[in-house]
């Protein structure tokens, strides 16, 4: 029997918070596993109880009314309360557990790092299946709307209104073919900037990676002349050419081990990346999600200690440096 308040059906509060978050009856449906018709019908009931048409159509897309924004934090509340206050969460054991869980992951991260974590969770929780999705334009509204589970990327990334943690350090390197004559020596400025590149970029909007970003921001200008749509396909890019690209350290020494091809060092200062994994704040007592944070740390730290990748204690001038340029990177993301 369905729960009531007053007139309200408290199961309608679930369509709800589904309809205010996605703004769309269609991508409501989804995100609720029913028809159309049915959250069509759900919004009729709701838009019966306010008084209130709650979503209007403006053009080719809906907008909420002013009592639908008042009651987008309010209804998100109620039920986050009634899942940690009144659902009983059975005790986790990642043995017998039974779940899937989804990760947003660029293919860097999943090679440097999900390749070797998920291996080890296999063995210790066998019934746990992951589904990693791709980056997108948009990773943080994918993580607010459900979508995935866990968001692993950059910190300057990631959202500062759910928790996260940071799980490794990573610097850059010039990637090259051994045979290339301009990777025989140590790589210049004058020559990194002569030199024809190749750089990975992502999404529909075709959003750069952070070197990419980065290097744009320098009094010089690269020459990219092919731009790849994963990380792993830059080492193919660049073998067999007079081309260069600037890599994430971990990944060129995983290419370099393995294919024709040689490393250098920046000729300019980058910025080290720090990876972070993020998860939705009413997910932080879900036990499976933070067994799998706590999973993928330990991998992170395993990793970290193979690594060459030298960890310097920031002092405050680099901190404030770091700040600067997440706030730099925040809104050129948020203007693209």
């Amino acid at each position: 029997m369905a729960m009531r308040f007053g007139r309200l059906d408290l199961n309608l509060l679930v369509a709800l918070d589904a309809l205010l978050t996605e703004r769309s009856v269609s991508l409501a449906a989804d995100k609720l596993c029913l028809s159309q018709s049915a959250t069509s019908s759900a919004l009729g009931r709701l838009r019966d109880y306010f008084g209130d048409e709650l979503l209007v159509v403006k053009g080719r897309h809906m907008i909420l009314t002013t009592r639908a924004e008042e009651l987008i934090e309010p209804v998100r509340g109620v039920l986050e309360q009634i899942r940690t206050t009144i659902t009983i969460t059975p005790p986790f054991d990642p043995a017998t557990a039974e779940r899937q869980i989804r990760i947003m992951a660029s293919d860097y991260s999943t090679q440097v790092l999900l390749t070797e974590a998920l291996a080890q969770m296999e063995k210790e929780a066998p019934g746990i299946r992951f589904e990693i999705q791709p980056m997108n334009d948009a990773p943080v509204d994918t993580l607010e709307r459900g979508y995935v589970d866990l968001l692993l990327t950059i910190d300057y990334a990631i959202s500062t209104d759910h928790p996260s943690q940071i799980l490794f350090e990573d610097d850059y390197v010039v990637l090259g073919c051994k045979d290339n004559p301009a990777m025989q020596g140590p790589m210049t400025r004058d020559l990194y900037f002569k030199l024809g590149h190749v750089t990975a970029r992502f999404g529909k909007s075709r959003v750069a990676a952070f070197d990419d970003w980065f290097v744009k921001r320098q009094k010089q200008q690269r020459r990219v002349e092919v731009v790849a749509p994963t990380f792993l396909s830059l080492a193919g890019l660049v073998m067999g050419t007079h081309r260069i690209a600037t890599v994430h350290r971990r990944m060129a020494e995983m290419f370099a081990r393995n294919l024709p091809l040689i490393m250098r060092e920046t000729p300019f200062n980058i910025p080290r990346i720090r990876e972070a994994v993020q998860w939705h704040i009413s997910n932080n007592n879900d036990h499976a999600i933070r067994w799998v944070v706590e999973r993928l740390a330990a991998a992170a730290k395993v990793n970290e200690e193979k690594s060459n990748v030298v960890s310097i204690e920031d002092s405050a001038r680099q901190d404030a440096e770091r700040e600067r340029l997440e706030f730099e990177y925040r809104m050129n993301n948020q203007n693209n």
